[in-house]
């Protein structure tokens, strides 16, 4: 995570905050951006694939 996302975060916040939910809104935010990293990987599995699998694992 770059620190300008830090500062975007940050500001995005309340004056007044907890520091844990600070803590919680960097982690989703840190989560969010490695999906959307994978998405443009094509680190994906679509739904339709994902339902086969199960499928398949119920067997």
């Amino acid at each position: 995570m770059k620190k300008e996302k830090v500062i975007e975060v940050i500001e995005a916040m309340p004056q007044d905050f907890e520091l844990d939910a600070l803590f919680e809104k960097l982690v989703i935010v840190e989560k969010l951006e490695a999906a959307e990293q994978q998405v443009a990987e094509g680190k994906v599995v679509y739904h339709s694939e994902a339902k086969k699998r199960a499928d398949a694992w119920k067997k």
